[in-house]
């Protein structure tokens, strides 16, 4: 069990914005569907944000803000968005039986008025140069559990 003073000194982890998404994005992260996500390494350039590394955990927040779970990087690979594979896009834990769905999904996220707004671009767009980021994880504790 994490003590709540480690949990204080973690980085928090998001799943795209508040809201259903999310919602549906962390039940899947406490039911174990979900065990990989994809970000936009323009994003963390933007942010000035260095890229996840195996090893590092953090907590995973609610659209409450509330946290629910620890979460330990497993592995991170950089890569043109036309090479992410289905065995990725499947360990995402949102349904995708093909790329294609994966890839219409993330797309329809990456070019959403939030999505653009977080970036200070509303042109922004993807294409299969984009680089991004392929991160696994493990679920390391469920916080909602009685402690």
């Amino acid at each position: 069990m994490i003590e709540p003073a480690d949990l204080a000194s973690l980085p928090t982890a998001e799943f795209a914005f508040p809201g259903p998404l999310r919602d549906k994005l962390v039940a899947a992260i406490l039911d174990g569907a979900k065990t990989a996500t994809t970000g936009l390494v323009i994003e963390y350039e933007r942010d000035g944000e260095p890229l996840p590394e195996p090893g590092t955990r953090s907590v995973v927040i609610d659209s409450e803000h509330h946290p629910v779970a620890v979460i330990e990087v497993t592995s991170v690979r950089i890569v043109p968005l036309a090479q992410v594979d289905l065995a990725h896009a499947q360990d995402e834990g949102e349904g995708d039986a093909t790329i294609q769905d994966w890839r219409t999904s993330h797309e329809t996220f990456w070019h959403s008025p939030e999505m653009h707004h977080v970036l200070g671009d509303p042109t922004f767009t993807v294409d299969d140069t984009t680089r991004v980021v392929l991160e696994r994880f493990r679920l390391v504790e469920d916080l909602r559990a009685p402690r």
